[in-house]
């Protein structure tokens, strides 16, 4: 399985100076977060790291491992990021395959946090999509004559009428993979009361998703966070003022594992340093 083969893909190199601090920062952490001191001095036992599944997007934004490295720094704490697509990574999380998820799929999370099957599902950053396409000029406007418009469901209606009338023209590419991004989009389809088809809405190969719109030239709901890192010309931001394009981030543990360092790590991300990290991360806003 691919995220279960990722994991040794991103295993850490060894650190023998953060393995020595890792026990005393451990137990001032627990302390601090109000954790029993045994449960803290526990991880001196365990050689791996915390094994965090993380969407493509957070990945490719920036934003995950920004916050993996700060947490790794301010703890000796090492965590494994592990990429995959929101929705079988959160069936991965439930099987205990990972200890821990930061995820950008809220009513596929929400569904596995009412049954019980994760813990701590914490608010960690608000982030947001924007639809990007051929970027216009004074002169030329984009083909689809969206841009600037404040309502996602309108301009993806508009888009789709001018797709049907010249394919060649106008076409959309979708992540199409079950990721978080994939999901609302879809949702946003669903509001504008849309069934997008080929031969104008087309799903990215395997890779980047957001250097995938940019090579294809094409419309597409992406991440802003992805973009910021990412994208760029031809393409540009066209749509992005409408509420409905909001994506909250969210942190959760696995029900069937409990890594010792759980805990310290939810604790961590959703305090103070960790909203510092995510208000210095472009696309992104800590939570209010």
């Amino acid at each position: 399985m691919q995220i279960r083969n990722s994991f040794m893909q991103a295993r850490p190199a060894n650190n023998p100076a953060m393995t020595l601090r890792r026990p005393l920062v451990l137990g001032g952490l627990a302390a601090a977060l109000g954790l029993p001191l045994a449960r803290a001095q526990q991880r001196r036992s365990l050689k791996d790291p915390l094994r965090l599944g993380v969407d493509p997007a957070l990945m490719e934004s920036g934003l995950a491992p920004a916050l993996q490295k700060a947490f790794g720094r301010d703890t000796g704490v090492a965590v494994q990021l592990v990429p995959g697509p929101a929705l079988p990574l959160l069936d991965t999380l439930e099987r205990g395959e990972l200890d821990a998820a930061l995820s950008n799929a809220p009513e596929a999370e929400q569904k596995l946090d009412t049954q019980g099957l994760v813990h701590d599902r914490q608010a960690v950053a608000l982030g947001q999509l924007v639809l990007v396409g051929p970027a216009p000029t004074r002169k030329t406007p984009d083909p689809a004559g969206v841009a600037k418009m404040t309502d996602i469901a309108q301009a993806l209606i508009k888009l789709r009428d001018a797709a049907l009338g010249d394919p060649q023209a106008v076409a959309f590419t979708s992540a199409g993979d079950g990721s978080g991004t994939h999901v609302a989009e879809q949702a946003l389809w669903r509001a504008a009361s849309v069934a997008p088809a080929a031969p104008w809405y087309r799903n990215a190969p395997a890779g980047g998703f957001a250097a995938a719109v940019r090579a294809g030239g094409g419309y597409a709901l992406v991440e802003r966070g992805a973009w910021a890192a990412r994208g760029g010309t031809p393409l540009a931001v066209l749509v992005d003022a409408d509420p409905r394009l909001a994506v909250p981030v969210h942190v959760m543990r696995s029900f069937r594992v409990s890594h010792p360092a759980g805990k310290i790590f939810t604790g961590w991300i959703t305090g103070p340093k960790g909203r510092a990290v995510v208000a210095a991360q472009a696309g992104y806003r800590a939570p209010g």
